[in-house]
């Protein structure tokens, strides 16, 4: 009983200084390779950096602790936190304070779910989500991911635009009007080493090896330069002048927003005075506040795209500074830029985002982008509902996002946790891998941390290390929390490239075209549909769950199609004496028995079908005298189903026409019996299997005289005794 609610206590079972020591040694290694990857992941779901390192603290000793997998290595992971990202942005500006309050109610909106679903066993939920559809999605969302960090390998910036594609042609004409060379050179130079090392020696950490290298290069050629200067030390009347309108927007949106709020709380209460006073038509007053919101929200949009014009003009001003002016630089932009100056040989740009550049320090780029600052110590705290909201509107708010999270997540970690199963021989609970996730999730945001999942890449490489209990995944957690608590000034010069070459690595693998190929193999609508969803899915993005739902309705249209109309099949001998279709094997058929296969369950969708089907092949074949039914393919009889037997029952012997049925299952037998349709039928006419039923049909129909050099006999040795 203890180890149903404390999965963690079977590890201790056998356990010994040896197993320890592999332990601890397979938990060091993992966190060698997530601890940079939860800082590219982190800035993959909007946040900073040091977020990821939060996310990587507590989940993955709580998922092990309580799920079912003892090397399931739990934590950020790419696709998780795209859509972490692509579900948040609608709501709030990446990175800002209701961003980050949104991320760690997400989690814990996701640990709930998840929780949930594994307490009351529901994991067969994730079915839901189909081969195809999550092969479309997941090849789509590689790409978008892979696509989404350029700008970091390129060194450009530009802004989001309503879709990813639109946002990529945007940076690819930034690149082509500026690329920072020695930012794209790092890029490229770290992927160089972690394709070299894998392919030499896969045991070794190559993205560890990576991230200390260019860390180190970053530190000894000062990659990183950058310069806050006041606004007067920028010679552009131009350019100042673009500063002080672009700031002018940014505290009108700013001033917007805060009336918009105050009119939203007003229109809440004057909406819930009306429910309670039970009017028909809204107040005079409400209709002048949703008037005035709209207006505000015009305002907003029509300042914010004035807003993005400026910014796209200030990112695209490049500066040179005066070689000696280094204690007080001054920037210069080529048109003011005296002819006999010299420079310091660099590019430099302003650095501008979505807030208010601060005239006494404006921020100018002189060289790539790194981590920067990353706070010391561990956040542990109450996860807080953004401003102006309360804790069950924002979970409610959040929940739809959340539920396809936690589908695709649980899928994720179930898929790899099975994998590794079959390799261990480990027993694999997947009810109890949910409550591990949904917990790890849960814990995890009273921590900061964003929505997290199984990780097939540092699952991987906690197998490979031999790990033999979730004491692995224990020893990670730890060696997070002590670079949280003393090592995160070393970080402080990674390149924010490095990061961006360390996602499109491991989302490399996410891409599997043969999946296409193999959906199409199975069944034409699956491979139809895996490309459909892969193709909404690109172009729907950031908006990813709106491909997964195309996906998830075709799926399920397919489905209830079949429903709807089942395969019926005429069924004849062939001559290895077994019934097959004869339209399929250009079989001849009996002009006097008709073979009738039902594939499905005969419920109320279909009910009127095998009816109508049978009906269709009197009218082709007017001397039928007998339908045989297999029935080995009915698996499951409704009321609307027995219905339907009944009636078809009574339409053929009306018509002077007998019916069996053959191979029938016995939860359907029950289903007649209870029904009192048995007793229409007859038990006579019920046969163990197609042969038995053939042959007493075949006798009873040629003691008439009316089926000679019937198809049916002519491989059926009892049947041409009898002639």
């Amino acid at each position: 009983m203890l180890a149903k609610f404390f999965p963690f206590l079977l590890w201790f079972k056998d356990y010994n200084g040896e197993k320890l020591r592999t332990d601890f040694l397979a938990g060091i290694t993992v966190a060698m390779v997530l601890i940079p990857q939860s800082m590219a992941y982190a800035q993959l779901a909007g946040l900073k950096p040091y977020f990821g390192l939060y996310a990587a603290f507590l989940p993955p000793m709580v998922a092990s602790l309580f799920g079912s997998s003892r090397q399931l290595a739990t934590g950020p992971v790419a696709v998780v936190s795209l859509m972490s990202a692509a579900s948040l942005e609608p709501l709030a500006t990446a990175g800002g304070p209701q961003f980050i309050a949104y991320s760690v109610l997400l989690a814990l909106t996701v640990g709930c779910f998840q929780l949930f679903l594994g307490v009351f066993k529901l994991g067969l939920v994730v079915n839901l989500l189909s081969h195809p559809v999550v092969n479309g999605f997941t090849n789509a969302a590689a790409i978008i991911i892979a696509s989404s960090q350029f700008s970091k390998l390129f060194g450009v910036y530009v802004d989001k635009a309503p879709h990813h594609y639109q946002t990529i042609i945007e940076v690819c004409k930034s690149a082509l009007h500026y690329t920072h060379l020695p930012t794209l050179a790092m890029g490229v130079f770290s992927i160089a080493i972690m394709v070299t090392l894998k392919r030499v020696n896969p045991k070794i950490p190559n993205v560890l090896v990576a991230v200390v290298v260019t860390t180190i290069i970053s530190f000894v050629f000062k990659f990183n330069n950058d310069s806050k200067v006041g606004i007067e030390n920028i010679v552009s009347p131009q350019v100042i002048s673009t500063i002080e309108s672009f700031n002018n927007d940014v505290l009108k949106i700013e001033n917007l927003g805060v009336d918009r709020a105050e009119l939203n709380t007003r229109l809440k209460a004057i909406t819930e005075e009306s429910k309670h006073a039970k009017h028909a038509f809204p107040s005079m007053e409400e209709l002048e506040i949703k008037h005035q919101l709209a207006l505000i929200q015009a305002d907003i949009d029509k300042t914010s795209e004035e807003a993005h014009v400026k910014r796209e003009d200030l990112r695209n001003v490049h500066f040179a500074m005066a070689k000696d002016t280094s204690e007080n630089p001054v920037f210069y932009t080529p048109e003011t830029l005296p002819a006999d100056m010299k420079t310091d040989g660099r590019t430099w740009r302003i650095k501008v985002g979505n807030g208010v550049l601060a005239p006494e320090s404006i921020n100018m780029i002189g060289a790539g982008a790194v981590v920067g600052s990353i706070p010391k110590g561990l956040k542990l705290a109450l996860p807080k509902p953004p401003e102006n909201s309360s804790y069950l509107a924002a979970f409610l708010q959040l929940l739809p996002f959340a539920v396809i999270i936690s589908l695709l997540g649980f899928m994720e970690a179930i898929a790899i946790a099975k994998a590794m199963a079959a390799k261990t021989g480990q027993k694999l609970d997947p009810n109890q891998e949910l409550i591990g996730q949904g917990l790890a999730n849960i814990i995890g945001s009273f921590g900061q941390s964003y929505a997290v999942s199984g990780s097939f890449s540092r699952s991987a490489v906690n197998l490979q290390a031999n790990a033999v209990s979730g004491v692995s995944s224990v020893v990670t957690s730890l060696m997070v929390g002590l670079t949280l608590l003393f090592f995160t000034p070393l970080l402080y010069h990674l390149p924010q490239a490095v990061l961006a070459s360390v996602i499109m690595m491991a989302v490399i693998g996410l891409i599997n075209t043969s999946g296409f190929v193999h959906a199409w193999k199975a069944k034409r609508s699956d491979g139809i549909i895996s490309v459909i969803t892969f193709v909404c899915t690109l172009y729907f993005a950031p908006h990813l769950e709106e491909g997964i739902m195309v996906g998830v309705v075709l799926t399920f249209i397919v489905f209830i199609y079949k429903n709807l109309r089942p395969r019926v099949a005429l069924l004849s001998k062939s001559q290895d004496q077994s019934l097959r279709s004869a339209s399929k094997h250009g079989l001849r058929q009996c002009d006097h028995i008709a073979v009738v296969r039902f594939d499905g369950a005969l419920i109320f969708t279909n009910a009127t079908y095998l009816e109508d089907k049978v009906l269709e092949y009197i009218a082709e074949k007017p001397d039928l005298k007998h339908v045989l039914i297999e029935a080995s393919g009915i698996n499951d009889v409704d009321a609307s189903g027995e219905e339907a037997l009944a009636i078809l029952i009574q339409s053929l012997r009306a018509s002077g026409r007998d019916i069996s049925f053959s191979g029938v299952k016995e939860e359907v037998i029950e289903v007649f019996k209870r029904t009192h349709l048995m007793d229409k039928l007859g038990e006579e006419n019920i046969f163990a299997n197609g042969e038995q039923a053939l042959v007493a049909i075949y006798k009873k129909i040629h003691d008439k005289g009316e089926c000679s050099g019937c198809p049916l006999s002519k491989y059926m040795p009892i049947m041409a005794s009898a002639n």
